[in-house]
C-alpha cells in the first residue's frame, strides 16, 4: 500500500493550516521568553500522557502519574499507569535531545525500543581453525562455545542491570520493545512487518517536505494512524510529529500536545471514512492543541506572579522560592515530594504549603497533595 494525496485535497485544508499556524507560532513566541516555560513543559508532559492513554480508551489519573513519577505511589501501578510513564519518559528524552534527533534513524531505533542491548562481540577468527577439516573437531571448541554463550548472558544482565538502575534514579530510560523476533504470537502478530510499515511512513515524510510544517504535521498524523505503522505504541505517531514541528522552528521551545489536543476532537471525525475528514480533525487537533497551551501559560504566569507577592520580605535562605517552583512544574505536590526536594521535614512542609496558600486537591486527611488556583 502507497500513501498518496491528491492536489484538491491539500488546497482545501489551506485555511484551517494558516489558522492553526498562527496560533501554535504565537504560543511559541510566548514560551521564548516566558519566566515558567519549564514549568510549563513539565506539566504539559503529565497531561499529553494522561491524555494518549485517553484516546486508547484508558483512565489514568494525573495525580497517579506524578505520585508514581516521583515513586511515591499510594497504591499498586496499573498497566495503563505504566504505559502512560512511558509515554511520559519518552516525551522528556525527545526535549533532552537535539531537535532533529527523533525522525533520524537513531533517533527512531531508540524511541521504538530497536536499539536494544549489543551481544557480546565474537573475537577474531584464527586462520588455522578456518583451514581445519570438515571432519577435524578441535578440542577446546565446546569451551570456546560455552565462553561466548556466558559472555552474551552476562552481556544481556548487565544491560538489564544498567536499566534498573537509571530508573531507580530516576533518569530517562525509554520504553523498550522486544525485537521482531523475540514477540510472542499471542500478543504480536507476526506477519505484521513494523519496519515496512515505518518505512513507508518515513516515505511519506520526505514526500511532503515542500508542503506547510502544520499541513505536514497533519498528514503525517493522518498517515501514521492510516498505516498502523506499530502494534501497541500507537501513542508514538503524535510524538514524532510534535518532534518535527519542534525541528522545524515551528514549535522550538516546546514540545506541542497532540494528545491533548485530539481529545476535544470527537472519535467520528478522528476515525472518518473519509480522509479529508480526518485531515480536518487533526488540523484542529494541532490548533486546540495550542490554544490549550496559551490558557495553560496565562494560568501558570498569574499563579506565579500572586505566589511571588507572598515572597517578599523573606530571608534569603527561605524554601519558599524553591516550592514556587516546584508547583509551578507539577500539576501537583504531595507533602513526601516537598520534603524530597525542598529536604525539610514533613510539618516544615507543611508550613510552607500554608505560607504560599496552596489549593488542597484531595480533600482528604490521610493523604493531602496541593496545587495551584
Amino acid at each position: 500500500m502507497v500513501y498518496s494525496l491528491d492536489e484538491p485535497l491539500l488546497r482545501s485544508l489551506f485555511g484551517p493550516v494558516a489558522r492553526a499556524t498562527e496560533v501554535l507560532a504565537r504560543l511559541d513566541e510566548r514560551l521564548a521568553r516566558s519566566p515558567v516555560r519549564d514549568g510549563f513543559v513539565e506539566r504539559q508532559h503529565f497531561a499529553d500522557a494522561a491524555a494518549a492513554l485517553w484516546l486508547e480508551g484508558e483512565l489514568v489519573h494525573i495525580e497517579d502519574l506524578v505520585l508514581h513519577d516521583s515513586h511515591m505511589d499510594i497504591r499498586a501501578p496499573t498497566h495503563e499507569l505504566t504505559r502512560a510513564h512511558a509515554v511520559l519518559r519518552t516525551r522528556r528524552r525527545i526535549c533532552a535531545e537535539r531537535p532533529d534527533w527523533a525522525l533520524s534513524r537513531d533517533g527512531l531505533l531508540a524511541l521504538t525500543g530497536r536499539g536494544g542491548a549489543i551481544p557480546a562481540a565474537a573475537g577474531p577468527k584464527d586462520p588455522h581453525r578456518e583451514g581445519a577439516g570438515a571432519g577435524t573437531v578441535e578440542a577446546d571448541a565446546p569451551d570456546d562455545t560455552q565462553d561466548d554463550l556466558l559472555a552474551e548472558e552476562f552481556a544481556e544482565i548487565d544491560a538489564v542491570l544498567a536499566r534498573s538502575s537509571k530508573l531507580l534514579s530516576g533518569a530517562d530510560v525509554p520504553a523498550r520493545t522486544p525485537r521482531a523476533d523475540d514477540r510472542p504470537d499471542l500478543i504480536y502478530d507476526l506477519d505484521w512487518n513494523e519496519e515496512e510499515r515505518m518505512a513507508e511512513w518515513r516515505d511519506v515524510i520526505a514526500g511532503t517536505r515542500d508542503l506547510p510544517v502544520v499541513l505536514r504535521g497533519a498528514i503525517l498524523l493522518e498517515a501514521w494512524q492510516d498505516i498502523e505503522v506499530l502494534q501497541h505504541a500507537t501513542w508514538l505517531g503524535p510524538l514524532l510529529v510534535a518532534a518535527l514541528l519542534r525541528q522545524e522552528g515551528l514549535a522550538a521551545n516546546h514540545l506541542a500536545c497532540l494528545n491533548l489536543g485530539a481529545k476535544n476532537i470527537p472519535r467520528e471525525r478522528r476515525r472518518a471514512r473519509n480522509r479529508s475528514d480526518r485531515l480536518l480533525a487533526c488540523l484542529d487537533a494541532i490548533n486546540d492543541a495550542a490554544i490549550a497551551g496559551l490558557k495553560e501559560h496565562d494560568r501558570l504566569v498569574m499563579a506565579k506572579s500572586q505566589m511571588e507577592r507572598r515572597l517578599k520580605q523573606r530571608r534569603a535562605s527561605s524554601k519558599l522560592p524553591a516550592l514556587v517552583e516546584l508547583v509551578l512544574s507539577r500539576p501537583l505536590v504531595s507533602t513526601g515530594m516537598i520534603q524530597e526536594r525542598l529536604k525539610v521535614t514533613k510539618q516544615g512542609a507543611l508550613n510552607l504549603v500554608g505560607e504560599l496558600g496552596l489549593r488542597e486537591m484531595t480533600g482528604r486527611g490521610r493523604f493531602r497533595a496541593w496545587g495551584i488556583i
